[in-house]
């Protein structure tokens, strides 16, 4: 077996336009799309829309791990992480896609960025 390397988790906040943190349809659309465009395979899932506030949030489980969003557009912000392992593959170019993909996806400005090597 050959030795493990670590993959890639971006944890991030990013401003965007109010209605588009609300559409939860919208967005759970838009991840399925990744997942295959990306070759990824979801084994789970759960959305959660916040009526009063609008927002909602999502956890989406993936054979090579997760992805998750929690948006407050009363705020103009969400929360967004993706962590994918190397198991099989090098994933680091899919998460970094995945992240550019879903900022562009809400209209959003990065806030803060942490990437981490796990």
């Amino acid at each position: 077996m050959p030795p493990y390397t670590p993959g890639l988790h971006i944890l991030a906040t990013f401003a965007a336009p109010p209605a588009a943190l609300r559409d939860v349809a919208a967005c759970r659309a838009f991840f399925d799309q990744q997942i295959t465009d990306y070759q990824l395979e979801k084994v789970g899932e759960a959305y959660h829309p916040f009526p009063d506030e609008g927002g909602f949030t999502a956890v989406l489980a993936l054979t090579e791990s997760h992805l998750s969003i929690h948006t407050w557009p009363e705020h103009g912000l969400a929360t967004f992480d993706v962590f994918l392992s190397n198991f099989r593959r090098d994933n680091a170019a899919t998460v970094r896609g995945i992240y550019a993909a879903t900022l562009a996806f809400f209209g959003g400005t990065e806030q803060d960025k942490t990437e981490v090597r796990r």
